[in-house]
Order: C-alpha cells, then sequence, then structure tokens
C-alpha cells in the first residue's frame, strides 16, 4: 500500500529511522532520509533504492526546516524518528540544561517539522504523521525521569494532533529496549550485558530489532483507520 508514496523520515539515516526507510523503500515508497550529518546521510542512501532521497537539516533552525519540508514535499507520509543518545539520569543529577537538551530534538524538533509540514500543506490527503516514544512512559525505572515524561508528552502529543490535524492521521510507535544507536552512550560490553539481562525478562526470550519496530510503523502509515493510536512493540516489557 505504500507503492508510488512518498516517506519523509526524519532521523532516518541510522537505527530504528533508517530501517524505516529501508522497508518503505521495499513496500514501493521513494524514502527521503534526513538528519543533522552529511555523512550519515551519504551512507543511508548507500543502503537505499536510487530513487530515495537525502539531506541535512538542523532541528534548532526554523528556516533548516523549512528547507527540508521544500525538497521532500509533496509527501504522504512524515515519520519522525530523531533524538539523541539515551541518557539514563538520576534526579540528583538531572539539571536544567540536561532536561532541556534531550527535550530539544525529541520533541520541539518533533513539533516544529510537523508545524512545517503542515503549515505548508506538503503532506497529501490521505497522508500520516508517524511519531516515536517508547514504553518508559508506562513502566518507568530510577534514572529514567527524562524518558518517562517524553514518552508520556509524546503519547497525548499524538492523541491532540489526531484531533487538531484530521484527516491527517497521527500515531505513534512506542518500542522498548531496541538493538540501536540509541544506546550508543553506553560502553559495548554494558550494551551487551543490559541485552542479555533484559532478554532473560521478556516473555518473548528477546530484545528487539529495528526490523521488528520497522513493522509497527508500516502498519501505522498504511492502515486507513489508525490515528490518534499508540504502538506498542516491546516484547511484553510492561507486562514484567
Amino acid at each position: 500500500m505504500l507503492e508510488g508514496t512518498r516517506v519523509l523520515v526524519v532521523g532516518g539515516t541510522s537505527g530504528l529511522g533508517l530501517r524505516v526507510a529501508q522497508a518503505a523503500a521495499e513496500a514501493g515508497a521513494t524514502p527521503i532520509v534526513a538528519s543533522r550529518n552529511k555523512d550519515n546521510v551519504d551512507r543511508a542512501l548507500d543502503t537505499l533504492p536510487d530513487r530515495a532521497v537525502g539531506t541535512t537539516v538542523d532541528l534548532t533552525d526554523p528556516d533548516s526546516i523549512a528547507g527540508l519540508v521544500k525538497i521532500a514535499g509533496p509527501i504522504d507520509h512524515l515519520v519522525y524518528t530523531a533524538g539523541e543518545p539515551l541518557r539514563l539520569t538520576m534526579l540528583a543529577d538531572l539539571t536544567p540544561e540536561i532536561a532541556r537538551s534531550f527535550w530539544e530534538t525529541r520533541y520541539f524538533g518533533a513539533l516544529s517539522v510537523i508545524r512545517a509540514a503542515t503549515a505548508d500543506g506538503a503532506i497529501r490527503d490521505g497522508g500520516s504523521v508517524v511519531l516515536t516514544g517508547g514504553n518508559a512512559g508506562a513502566r518507568p525505572a530510577p534514572g529514567w525521569a527524562l524518558g518517562a515524561s517524553i514518552c508520556g508528552a509524546l503519547d497525548a502529543l499524538t492523541r491532540q494532533l489526531a484531533l487538531e490535524l484530521a484527516p491527517i492521521r497521527v500515531n505513534l510507535v512506542a518500542p522498548g529496549v531496541t538493538r540501536s544507536p540509541l544506546w550508543s552512550a553506553l560502553s559495548p560490553s554494558d550494551e551487551q550485558t543490559m541485552y542479555e539481562s533484559l532478554a532473560a525478562r521478556l516473555p518473548v526470550g528477546r530484545v528487539g530489532e529495528p526490523s521488528d519496530v520497522a513493522l509497527a510503523y508500516l502498519y501505522a502509515m498504511t492502515q486507513p483507520m489508525a490515528t490518534g493510536t499508540s504502538i506498542l512493540v516491546d516484547g511484553g516489557a510492561v507486562l514484567v
């Protein structure tokens, strides 16, 4: 159902975002990937079909965002996966500066891109927006004040925008822990230990891969009756 469509993936040059772009391409779409680093854009394009488009964007700069929308448009689907590596921070170390930097890309960047795309009418009729959250809002843990807060905020924003932007559909994918560069702030050994520890507790017996979670984004884009919905893809983590 994505044949002939254009899908803009902001944050689509590595990890989960790149896998979403690849999955959209495999389904017949033209992916447009954007991130702030040109080298990452170039590497991503090497893994995508020739019809793919790539560009850089500064998510703190309104002019840069407007330029992205102009290059990408018109589009059928906007997918937002951009975000800095997660930092698990206990309250005693959680300064306002750390909190603001975390929200800058994950929340305000998403809001700015959606605002620009919808203000310019860049999203075609029947199109959608897919945001990226997580299961931390439903299952917080020590050190997850930022992660839980942003997940809760994005979940609420998804429902609100589904009403305000209708008939554009707005949904959110909420992964659990997934193997991706999101955890690059950890050492390789700590990252692997985390994956193994979580896998032992999950009902599905393993942590997610980007290819697992990408299926949820395809569903959100192609299911015409899904809007205002948060799609949880965490292997049952909220149950245990």
